[in-house]
């Protein structure tokens, strides 16, 4: 979080409400830049997933080989997270976000160019490092906006970011069927519509730097040593534990992405752009449900304070791994449909939710903790992905287990405490900010 001097003027402090038509002052335009380049990065990163029906026929796939890949999309994120928060800490939002979307146009570009398992392999998980692209995006937001709006704040600039995974399991299949209408073999217009996403990245990274500034007051300065940041992170037990909780929430988030129109295509018998449609209602619950849980915990943490925070993350983590069995189970499309939405709106709360909590813990080394939390969400879908490669292992029944293990995993909320020393100095900016 900022640490402005309080003799700043008002436009150089961090925002206290959120104006979505204000695209002028520094905390407002770093909110939609922020939000809208996190979107294409999530778009890119899984821009496969929708055309892996294909790419499974052309490329000649097991299904132990896709879990493989899936795997590698996000294991690779583990480690881009955590270098990733440390460079913020560093080098501030600006630098960092420029080099990585750059770096990573262009295996997203590369790969129409694989022709083997092995290369495709390979290119996914340089691919995943681009998934660092959200510790950037909550830690510039957390620089730009007060305490009694930041959980809502960062809920949303992850939120609409987080939305590139439903449209690219629309606009994916819908782009490869264009070319093909225009003449293309199938095995090649998959190739060539993996080059859109990655030129945008390309073009927003060097846009970047250009369209927002590190902070309300201006250039970003570095809070603790080199390398530092990680040490103090790692020493935190609440780091760890919302490192878990991030796991039950956004690794389940990652692993439905890459899975979903593979389940509805081979469960429920759908064709590709109809099993992308169904597979993009979760992603598009990012449209709202995520900054709900923001808004949430912002709302309870003004009653309960910071406690009131972790016990909402907890409620809603519970429900999450209870739907998802539910979805499991569900035979009937319009039922597992429906059950697949609620799903989906939970994910996204707990997501909202844990952050709400998290840009509270060591803000002096906020990177950091956002790094490992956020690396976190990446640990889970791995964990989760050796399932979805068990030759035998039905998805559905893959998913119930899923939903058993993120029930058990809520109760980590509960260990969450912060000391009265930290819940008082929230409590005195809150204040502060009403007396303002």
């Amino acid at each position: 979080m900022s640490q402005q001097s309080t003799d700043l003027p008002p436009a150089y402090k961090p925002a206290r409400r959120i104006a979505l038509r204000d695209f002028q002052s520094r905390p407002m335009r770093a909110f939609h830049v922020t939000w809208f380049s996190f979107f294409l990065c999530f778009f890119a990163w899984f821009a496969a997933a929708p055309l892996m029906v294909v790419i499974k026929e052309d490329l000649g796939l097991s299904q132990v080989q896709i879990g493989n890949t899936i795997i590698a999309s996000v294991a690779s994120t583990v480690f881009a997270r955590l270098m990733v928060g440390s460079c913020c800490d560093h080098f501030g939002p600006r630098r960092t976000y420029r080099w990585l979307m750059i770096l990573c146009s262009f295996p997203v570009m590369g790969m129409g160019l694989v022709n083997s398992y092995e290369s495709f392999l390979l290119v996914r998980l340089a691919v995943g490092a681009v998934g660092a692209s959200f510790v950037i995006t909550q830690f510039h937001t957390s620089l730009m906006f007060a305490p009694n709006c930041l959980g809502t704040a960062t809920a949303t600039t992850a939120a609409w970011g987080n939305l590139g995974g439903g449209v690219t399991q629309l606009l994916m299949p819908l782009g490869l069927s264009l070319l093909i209408a225009l003449g293309v073999d199938e095995a090649i217009g998959w190739r060539y519509a993996m080059v859109a996403p990655g030129l945008a990245l390309l073009i927003m990274g060097m846009l970047y730097p250009r369209l927002t500034d590190d902070t309300p007051a201006g250039h970003f300065q570095a809070r603790l040593g080199k390398g530092r940041s990680l040490s103090v992170a790692a020493r935190d037990p609440r780091v760890w534990c919302l490192f878990g909780l991030y796991a039950a929430c956004f690794g389940t988030e990652l692993t439905v992405n890459n899975i979903a129109a593979l389940y509805f295509h081979d469960n429920f018998g759908m064709g590709l752009v109809g099993a992308g449609a169904a597979a993009s209602i979760f992603g598009l619950t990012n449209v709202f449900a995520r900054s709900l849980g923001g808004y949430c915990s912002d709302r309870i943490a003004r009653q309960r304070g910071l406690r009131g925070r972790s016990l909402f993350l907890f409620v809603v983590i519970v429900l999450e791994g209870l739907l998802l069995i539910a979805f499991s189970k569900a035979t009937a499309l319009p039922v597992a449909l429906t059950l697949f939405f609620v799903f989906g709106v939970l994910v996204q709360m707990a997501e909202g939710a844990t952050f709400g909590v998290v840009v509270f813990v060591k803000r002096k080394a906020m990177g950091a903790v956002v790094g490992m939390v956020a690396a976190g969400g990446n640990v889970g879908a791995v964990l989760a992905g050796f399932m979805f490669r068990v030759e035998g292992l039905p998805w559905s029944k893959a998913l119930t287990i899923l939903g058993v293990a993120i029930t058990m995993t809520s109760l980590l909320a509960l260990l969450i405490r912060f000391t009265d020393q930290e819940e008082a100095q929230i409590d005195s900016e809150f204040k502060g900010l009403e007396s303002a």
